[in-house]
């Protein structure tokens, strides 16, 4: 039944889908092809809001994309600021004045912490971390301290603050002078600031999304931000994934009530229409930037395609309340979801948690959440898995779901966990 009242966008060329896999696995990866394979090598062909279609016109809820969709996917806003820049002029000269870039970032700064009003734009979130991490560096902060589980990209700077030995291993040796402590242990952290005064670059995720919606003890930020500054610390914030209204407010930095001395941005930011990501800082921060304009540049950073998109999307959000929106909706479908796992999976559930419209369902075993996303996928769903915790299954609705799409959603997670547990049952033991 199809849930929307219209019809699949058109699509530009119909593809074979056995023509895309041997693409994939000559010339992308032979993995990639595996797991499209274990989903039933559909093709994704068309999107439009909460919805994306497959090749055989069969529709799929989208609480996926790694955080990208929060206004939904082709949001006529940022659509049409999009096809209005393509128009005139996509790509800039990066020598002479350019005006989408500068409105781009005014508007980035005006819903940022205030104070923070300098802004350097990229591509993808690595790259703001990067950037963050370069600031650092240029204030003589050249030691990093970052947390378990955290994930920060997979670039080399941002992989040797990705505290994952899989990703680290092939790569080592990465940055110098990196350590790792527990996430939400005020503590260690503070041990570290005060072993090397002056020195230490903190970078940590208001909520630990890829890490499997990890959420911080109650005061955990402001004490990250009051340990920097007692020891002479560097605080980057990582709200690539946390933030444009993920957790119900436009940052995580204004729930903690923080203001670090990088915040960074992304995956929303583009509108899910193109990449664009931002590292944003106070004046005195960003005044290495400042100072020397060549000092840290890439070709496409500010470029006028993606800094329209910026701009409809900043407007998107404001214009339909979205950051409100999805504080309420997380309010309505947290418990939906926990009560729901709960009932139809008892011990199968390790924990269901979450803020705003990052929510994650966390399996007693990696292989039970990837029967899970499965079922989800069958019963017209599509979420995620989590980079740096493979038992958690990881939900990143958009803020436009109406009442029917909630209830699409919970009524498949209802079919799905009980169609997991009926799977699990014939599962070999110690699978």
């Amino acid at each position: 039944m199809t849930v929307l009242e219209r019809e699949r966008p058109p699509v530009a060329v119909e593809d074979d889908k056995a023509e895309v896999l041997d693409l994939y696995r000559a010339h992308l990866s032979k993995g990639r092809a595996t797991v499209a394979e274990l989903f039933g090598s559909h093709m994704e062909v068309a999107s439009e809001g909460a919805w994306v279609w497959t090749s055989d016109d069969e529709e799929f809820l989208n609480c996926g994309g790694y955080g990208v969709f929060i206004m939904g996917a082709r949001h006529p806003l940022v659509v049409e600021a999009v096809r209005r820049q393509l128009d005139s002029h996509p790509v800039a000269t990066r020598v002479l004045l350019e005006p989408t870039v500068g409105r781009a970032a005014a508007a980035l700064a005006d819903v940022t912490p205030a104070g923070m009003d300098r802004v350097h734009f990229a591509l993808g979130g690595a790259e703001a971390v990067e950037t963050g991490i370069k600031l650092a560096r240029a204030h003589g902060r050249r030691r990093l301290v970052s947390m378990r589980q955290g994930y920060h990209g997979k670039s080399l700077g941002a992989l040797s603050v990705t505290a994952k030995e899989v990703y680290q291993k092939p790569f080592r040796p990465l940055l110098a002078d990196t350590t790792h402590v527990p996430f939400g242990d005020a503590e260690a952290l503070e041990q570290e600031l005060a072993a090397h005064p002056g020195e230490v670059c903190v970078i940590v995720e208001p909520v630990q999304g890829e890490g499997g919606v990890v959420l911080p003890p109650e005061g955990y930020l402001r004490q990250v931000e009051a340990l920097c500054r007692r020891h002479d610390g560097f605080l980057i914030l990582d709200e690539v994934q946390t933030g444009m209204g993920r957790l119900g407010a436009w940052w995580g930095a204004d729930l903690a009530g923080i203001t670090p001395d990088v915040l960074l941005t992304g995956k929303a930011l583009g509108g899910g229409v193109v990449p664009v990501s931002a590292a944003v800082a106070s004046r005195a921060v960003f005044a290495p930037f400042d100072k020397d304009p060549y000092l840290h540049t890439a070709t496409f950073s500010g470029q006028p395609l993606l800094m329209a998109a910026v701009q409809g999307a900043i407007r998107a959000m404001k214009e339909e309340d979205l950051v409100e929106r999805a504080r309420t909706l997380g309010e309505r479908l947290l418990p939906e979801i926990d009560r729901i796992a709960r009932a139809n999976c008892g011990d199968l559930v390790a924990d269901v948690r979450g803020q705003g419209l990052l929510i994650g369902v966390e399996l007693v075993e990696a292989g039970l959440a990837g029967e899970l996303l499965i079922e989800l996928f069958n019963n017209g769903v599509v979420a995620n898995h989590s980079m740096t915790a493979s038992g958690v299954v990881r939900f990143t609705p958009p803020a436009i779901l109406n009442d029917r799409e909630v209830e699409f959603l919970l009524e498949a997670f209802d079919r799905a966990t009980r169609d997991l547990v009926r799977k699990s049952a014939q599962m070999p033991e110690g699978w």
